[in-house]
């Protein structure tokens, strides 16, 4: 079974988080993992956005995934918060497409039953495991965890839909 290479991105408007692996056969492998940081607030909005496209698309030349996953966002108490958000996933997608990728969505509660087991797991545990399942020496920081956990539970989705779609 070829192996395929998952991108998996955790938006935010301050701090994006990625992480890519490849799945081969039941294997993950980490191939790489980090944060891209928007700028500062005086900046202004389209070109905090502006650098998170271009942050993304780096990554994309850089790992040249096959797919990638995106966390869905999740209501926030604040609108303006929600909207702000909504707006840095746009910008993170459009890059994402921008090269014909594939691109899956997950919620963020999803992923933590997928990962830890519980919808409800803190930042820590989610950490801790995908230390464990990537086996790392050390753990990745809250956002390039979180974006790993996407790309883990995209590729084990990707690989029971079609152990499914064999049959």
């Amino acid at each position: 079974m070829p192996s395929m290479r998952w991108l998996g991105i955790d938006p935010g408007l301050r701090t994006t988080g990625f992480g890519v692996i490849e799945l081969e056969g039941q294997h993950l492998r980490y191939i790489s993992s980090g944060i891209i940081q928007s700028g500062e607030v005086e900046q202004g909005l389209p070109k905090r956005l502006g650098i998170l496209y271009s942050g993304v698309k780096e990554v994309l030349l850089t790992y040249q995934p096959d797919a990638a996953a995106i966390e869905e966002i999740f209501l926030n108490v604040n609108p303006r918060s929600t909207l702000m958000l909504g707006q840095a996933r746009g910008a993170v997608i459009a890059a994402l497409v921008s090269t014909g990728l594939p691109v899956s969505e997950y919620s963020a509660r999803g992923v933590k039953q997928a990962i830890v087991g519980t919808g409800r797991a803190s930042k820590l545990q989610m950490q801790e495991m995908v230390k464990r399942l990537l086996k790392l020496k050390k753990s990745p920081s809250p956002d390039a965890a979180d974006a790993l956990g996407v790309a883990i539970c995209a590729a084990h989705h990707h690989q029971v839909h079609n152990s499914h779609a064999k049959r």
